[in-house]
């Protein structure tokens, strides 16, 4: 499936359980809420908060597998990932051997794991075929060009795509994108962009400090705040990276 077709697909779906909704903030929320009004940066333009609703819905949707779309998804990243010509199975070993924890392909999702901490002991298997699956992933689902991590080793290339989701999608709910939104008039693609040049930061700070997965926490940490701080930076980045 496209991912044209699959936006579509949710653009046309009834989310009434989850579209406009977002966390209530705590105290921290609401302290950069009062320093947002006295500051006065910009608000997302009101004609960008139903895509902003429609983003925020997706990411709180549970994979169902009696919807089609959903497991056309799914077979899609499989196929993508190991360049295979055929499904698989619905459930099995193959999922473990992509670096997801369990037999179904639908864990690690964002509501179902932790955030990675630096403290806590966690074991995911790394995907022996992911190396020659990257080029793939960047020409043909229009992910992160993510062939700077061909030689990058132990990467948990899985668990990482799933926690910088809920990254951006966080930054997207604390209002730390609207700049750009509003800049470029959309949020969608804005948040897939920052998703690719968040993944490409990553991999650059693995690369430089030797990243292991007993120190993942503290990787996903720095890159939760440069995500929200300077998301036009790393935006920038990723540009001057394309460009090459």
């Amino acid at each position: 499936i496209s991912f044209t077709e699959a936006l579509q697909h949710f653009q046309s779906a009834e989310l009434p359980s989850s579209r406009g909704t977002a966390r209530a903030p705590g105290r921290r929320g609401i302290l950069a809420a009062l320093l947002r009004c006295l500051r006065g940066p910009p608000r997302l333009r009101p004609q960008l908060r139903g895509e902003q609703e429609l983003a925020l819905a997706m990411a709180q949707c549970a994979l169902d597998d009696s919807e089609r779309v959903h497991m056309r998804i799914l077979q899609t990243i499989y196929r993508q990932l190991t360049r295979s010509r055929l499904g698989c199975p619905r459930y099995g070993a193959h999922w473990e051997e992509l670096g997801f924890q369990g037999r179904t392909g639908s864990t690690p999702l964002p509501e179902d794991i932790p955030k990675i901490h630096p403290t806590l002991p966690w074991n995911l298997p790394v995907p022996s075929q992911l190396p020659q699956a990257l080029p793939v992933l960047q020409s043909q689902l229009h992910w992160p060009p993510l062939d700077i991590l061909q030689h990058l080793n132990n990467f948990p290339f899985c668990i990482m795509s799933v926690n910088i989701t809920r990254i951006v999608i966080q930054a997207l709910q604390e209002e730390r994108l609207s700049r750009e939104c509003n800049r470029r008039q959309q949020v969608i693609g804005v948040l897939n962009d920052l998703y690719a040049a968040a993944f490409l930061h990553l991999s650059r700070l693995w690369e430089q400090q030797h990243g292991t997965v007993a120190n993942a926490g503290s990787f996903l940490k720095e890159l939760e705040l440069s995500t929200k701080k300077k998301p036009r930076q790393l935006l920038k980045s990723l540009e001057a990276y394309l460009s090459r």
